[in-house]
This record gives C-alpha cells, structure tokens and sequence, in this order.
C-alpha cells in the first residue's frame, strides 16, 4: 500500500479499525532501545505528548495485542507469552480454569497471581517528552495497558452520542494523546489522560510519509516464532511448579476472569510504568 493509498483510505479504514479494537477490548531480555516509555520528575508526576501511528505497511492493524505469564514458583521464574494470544490452548490458563473452578478460596488467590497479563503495542511520533527532548521528532514503539487502551476505546467508539468519534490512529483526523501520569499512594495513576482536540499532526504529506515508513512491526510482536509450543510450555511450568507431568487439557481460549486488577504498578525504584512493564521487572528478577 502506498501512502496516497492510505491517505485516500483513511475514512474507510476507521470502521474496520474501530470493530477490531471492540474486539480487541473485548477479548481480554535487555532493553529495547525501539521501546519508549514515560518518566516522572522530581514531583512525582509525568508528562509527555504522543502521536499514535497507522498501521505499518503492511499490516492491518496499529496495535499488537500479547498476552503473557510471569509468575515464581519453587522451581523459578515462568515468564512466557501466551498461546491465547493466537486463540490457542495454554498450559497455565488450562491450570488456572481449574484452580479457579475447583470452589476453593485458596486455589483461586494461586490463579488470580499467575493470571496471564495483558500489553498492547503501538508505534507512536513523540511530540513532546519534557525529560527526553532527544525522543522529540522520533518514532517509537510503546507498550501499554488496558488503561490507556480504554481511553483509545473511548476516543473511537464515544459512549455518548453528542461525541465525536475520532481515528486517533490517523495522521490527518487524529489526534494528539497527552500523556498525564501522576503519583496516587505510591502507584502510577494515567486517569487524567486524554486525547487533544483532532488535527493533522503535519501540513506537509511527505513528512508524514518518512515518518510512518519508519514504523516498527507490530505482528513480529505475535507471529507464531515468538511462542513455545503447548507441549514445551508445560515442560517448564512443570519445572517451576516442581510438579510432575500433567495431561494436556482442552480449555476455553479466555482464561477465567477474576475480580479486575488496576492498571497500575507502585513507582519504587525497581518498578516499571504499567502493570504491563511487570514483565520486564520479572526477567530482571529471575536473571540475577
């Protein structure tokens, strides 16, 4: 697809676009220098301007969509990605349904700690970053949480009908997303955040132009290399578990859904900006 393509296809794309992120709602190693994240300063507080991107060329949505694991146990870390990111059985949510069926209490606190986790990734043009002026005019990946996906839900498909939907995906109708985080009893709090009023986020189409080319891949975050296989997945949750091998069971695709956990992480030194970013913690962890 060219980029006239996608600027005549703008208007037709946002339906298709605002059906996947109903869906997508719906559904529930070292540093990567392509990953951008937030900070706070000496307040406690955050702030940042981001621009969400189209889709990469290529590729049909501008959001992946992961689910992963990461969780201790006797053995060590499990810390791997999901099967039911690809709508496949999986060991762990095979052994969560049943913890949490089982009608005790106990069992169900085990399969609410080891619950899969959700993160979504999207290229975003950072507009303005007050603690890395560097990052400005630059293209980056961002990994996020339900939190922030709400907001893009909102922004999309508006609950009330005075509301204007907006393609914050667009370069020409969308719109800015400031990015406000603050400190609330020790965790990262985004409910301020919100999307500015909708604009081009150039005048000039050739600079958009080398700006979505140089769009990461989203569907390198869910191709099929990036998940071990159901049978090596329980060799492992195995090992961690200290437990002996297990027949594999056929499960639902969505893993039981607990009471809902807040989208945040306390902002000690040690955490990350989202409860999505726990991942990256949890390696930290189970290196050392």
């Amino acid at each position: 697809m060219t980029f006239a393509d996608l600027k005549r296809k703008s208007q037709t794309n946002f339906q298709f676009l605002q059906k996947e992120l109903e869906k997508s709602s719906n559904a529930k190693a070292g540093a990567d220098e392509r990953l951008w994240r937030p900070e706070l300063d000496a307040t406690g507080n955050g702030y940042a301007v981001i621009r969400f991107l189209p889709a990469p060329d290529g590729e049909a949505l501008p959001w992946a969509k992961l689910y992963a694991h990461a969780f201790q146990g006797p053995g060590g870390w499990f810390i791997e990605n999901s099967l039911t990111t690809l709508g496949q059985n999986d060991p762990v949510s095979a052994a969560n349904n049943q913890l949490w069926n089982s009608g005790i209490e106990s069992d169900k606190d085990i399969a609410r700690q080891r619950k899969r986790k959700l993160s979504y990734y999207s290229n975003i043009y950072v507009v303005s970053d007050p603690k890395h002026p560097e990052n400005e005019g630059k293209v980056f990946l961002y990994k996020y949480g339900k939190k922030i996906h709400d907001k893009i839900l909102a922004a999309m498909q508006p609950e009330f009908q005075d509301e204007t939907p907006i393609n914050v995906f667009d370069f020409w109708e969308g719109a800015n997303f400031k990015l406000k985080i603050k400190t609330v009893a020790g965790f990262w709090n985004y409910d301020s955040s919100e999307f500015a009023a909708p604009a081009a986020l150039s005048t000039d189409d050739e600079e958009m132009e080398n700006i979505w080319k140089t769009a990461h891949s989203l569907e390198a975050f869910t191709a099929p290399d990036q998940f071990k296989t159901y049978e090596a997945l329980q060799t492992r949750l195995n090992a961690v578990l200290n437990t002996a091998p297990a027949v594999r069971q056929e499960q639902a695709n969505e893993e039981f859904e607990p009471v809902p956990v807040v989208d945040r992480v306390p902002s000690t030194p040690t955490s990350t900006p989202e409860e999505d970013d726990a991942l990256s913690y949890f390696q930290k962890l189970a290196e050392e």
